[in-house]
């Protein structure tokens, strides 16, 4: 009995010499209960690579909608008829509505039928990634790894809405896509004079005799100019922290909820979830349509 217990001494002793001390015999008691822990991170977790690039659940859960997207509109496309079907017809009576709407912003139809595609997309996509992170399996199917000692469960899909890179993603996508469409529509000059009025300080010496205020004048259009660069920037960061703090505050109340009582009681909250979903992707996809319409008009106007 003595032998065996000096044995046992100096087994735990090598075991905290190899791991660092008592924390890390702590490790590896807490591993041999098999106690998996799983926590909602800020920030989406790896599920494999190819080659050097990781796929997160959250991009897995993206391509998924993409792919759903995709078949829906080869499926709508093949189905079209002269005469709608009851499933054409319900399809046209939203998009005739969401051009109504898209008319009240831009108030031009022809500028609509410009803009309305990409925000459309957009709007669906972020739609179908928030409720779809709701859906049974997702975020409960998954694997089991080993990180720091400690059995971590990892989902296999996630709501991409609910990270943060999706969300800036999305958001520079929105931005990026507006100044380009500005440049298209109103010419490179006369946009570039919207951040950087070179135009306002070349006027000065020409117009200084006739209205003295110019002096005063345009270098407060110069300088308000710069301020919008600055207000680009803000659109960024409000379009993509809304989403994120909104999506993932949801996934983090369902989940607490859970804990709390897993049935009947998360039922209420899941319909609120489907609501706050669809009024996230209805004020980004608004938002963005505004980006594009002021965009597209001269500064003069």
């Amino acid at each position: 009995m003595e032998t065996q217990q000096v044995t046992n001494e100096e087994i735990l002793q090598a075991e905290q010499e190899l791991f660092g001390g008592e924390s890390a015999s702590t490790e590896v008691q807490e591993t041999a209960t098999g106690e998996v822990s799983h926590e909602v991170t800020l920030f989406a977790e790896p599920v494999f690579s190819i080659g050097g690039f990781t796929v997160t659940n959250s991009l897995l859960n993206s391509w998924i909608v993409v792919a759903a997207l995709i078949v829906l509109a080869m499926v709508l496309r093949k189905k079209l008829r002269t005469i709608p079907s009851k499933f054409q017809g319900t399809v046209e009576m939203i998009i005739d509505g969401a051009l109504g709407l898209a008319d009240s912003v831009t108030g031009d139809r022809k500028k609509t039928l410009k803009i309305f595609p990409v925000v459309f997309i957009i709007f669906l996509f972020i739609l179908l990634n928030n409720w779809l992170g709701m859906l049974p399996g997702i975020g409960s199917i998954g694997y089991v790894t080993l990180e720091e000692g400690h059995q971590v469960f990892i989902p296999y899909f996630r709501g991409a809405t609910a990270d943060f890179n999706t969300t800036l993603a999305l958001a520079l996508l929105s931005v990026i896509a507006s100044n380009v469409f500005g440049i298209i529509v109103i010419g490179g000059w006369k946009y570039l004079n919207k951040f950087i009025n070179i135009k306002a300080l070349v006027e000065v010496p020409g117009k200084l005799k006739s209205n003295p205020a110019i002096v005063f004048v345009n270098p407060i259009k110069f300088f308000v100019g710069l301020i919008e660069i600055v207000g680009e920037v803000a659109k960024i960061a409000s379009l993509s922290f809304r989403l994120f703090g909104n999506i993932f505050a949801g996934e983090v109340l369902l989940a607490s909820i859970a804990v709390i009582f897993a049935f009947a009681l998360p039922i209420p909250f899941l319909f609120l979830e489907i609501i706050v979903g669809l009024i996230q992707a209805l004020i980004f996809a608004m938002l963005t349509l505004v980006y594009f319409t002021v965009a597209s008009t001269a500064e003069e106007h």
